[in-house]
């Protein structure tokens, strides 16, 4: 049993601590493995009324999956009796997703400081998503070759307007205010008051109504403003520009805003990887409406076919192992991704 998830009792509560702080908390198969058996045994248990879970150390509830090591796996001989880490870890991951989204019993997510990619998918499927004043919310998977997954289909589209196409295109950051604005936070708490929070939480009255209206009742005691979001202000702009249905057409509608955040969006996504951004504009745009578990199984048909493409390990180099942002994209310029090759990553895949 991993210790990079801690898994305790707290009276009606199950909760869950992500331990691997060196790490910001990142997730590996070993911790999904030891997540997906808690769950499941928490929702068939009648004393446990709500899943609480949380990052250790202080500075990240959980920065992502653990594509680094999936990256290093790829080309590397596969014991006898196993299968290629890279199928197996967006397999169980996305698994571990669809039983949070389905989730029978409250689950409460306490998203304190970095919070991307993987960890939108152990939090924005549950039932309450407390944000702090300390939250930096990304999916910032286009730099490194990926796609918004582990549901990114179905929830960024969620989002206003156009803000899920721009914040899965650019990977921008976001704080606490623009979090519950986009409609992933549910509620403020201020840092310092989690652990009350969670005290609060193994003492309430769950005989007192149904279980999600008691955990947000005891949620909305500790709830406080987060302030204005900046990100408010861009709106129109987003939902100008980002309604175009190509890459191209969208760079061109922040070249015709003319003022300096549409141009410093410009140079964003002129550093993403060409391919991912058209094969995320694709994903988005297929995904818009469909049943979230039909958006699984897109995805990790995407999840398969871009592992094996060379801007994943070449974005996992330069952003994660030598950290020189300098990535050499193949192909390197949006003219050059063909339309086969974009199509061709949304083909069946061997289960």
């Amino acid at each position: 049993m991993t210790t990079d998830v801690l898994l305790e009792r707290r009276g009606p509560l199950g909760l869950v601590t992500l331990n691997r702080p060196k790490a910001l908390n990142a997730l590996d198969l070993g911790m999904i493995r030891a997540l997906h058996p808690a769950l499941e045994a928490w929702a068939k248990e009648p004393e446990v009324k709500a899943v609480v879970i949380r990052g250790a150390g202080g500075r990240a509830f959980c920065a992502g999956g653990d594509v680094r090591a999936v990256a290093a796996s790829l080309g590397s001989p596969v014991p006898e009796g196993q299968e290629p880490l890279s199928r197996a870890f967006f397999r169980e991951e996305y698994r571990l997703n669809q039983l949070i989204h389905h989730y029978p019993k409250p689950y409460v997510a306490l998203v304190d400081g970095i919070c991307m990619g993987g960890g939108l998918g152990l939090s924005v499927h549950g039932s309450h998503r407390v944000v702090t004043e300390r939250l930096v919310l990304a999916m910032p998977e286009t730099a490194i070759g990926l796609f918004p997954d582990v549901g990114g289909g179905w929830f960024l589209p969620r989002f206003p307007g156009e803000a899920g196409t721009w914040l899965g295109l650019t990977g921008a950051r976001c704080n606490a205010a623009e979090a519950m604005w986009l409609g992933f936070g549910t509620q403020h708490v201020t840092h310092d008051r989690l652990e009350v929070v969670v005290d609060a939480l193994a003492a309430a009255d769950w005989s007192a109504g149904p279980a999600r209206d008691v955990a947000t009742r005891v949620l909305e005691g500790f709830t406080t403003e987060p302030g204005p979001a900046p990100l408010k202000e861009h709106r129109d702009v987003i939902n100008r520009c980002f309604a175009k249905d190509s890459v191209e057409e969208i760079l061109a509608a922040l070249g015709a805003e003319g003022t300096p955040w549409a141009e410093e969006m410009r140079a964003t996504l002129g550093r993403m990887s060409p391919s991912s951004l058209k094969l995320t504009l694709r994903q988005l745009r297929r995904c818009r409406g469909l049943p979230y578990d039909e958006v699984v199984d897109v995805e990790y048909r995407l999840s398969q076919h871009t592992t094996a493409l060379p801007d994943f390990r070449e974005g996992i180099r330069a952003v994660l192992v030598d950290k020189d942002n300098r990535p050499r994209w193949n192909p390197p310029t949006l003219a050059e991704v063909r339309e086969a090759d974009v199509e061709a990553c949304f083909a069946p895949v061997r289960p």
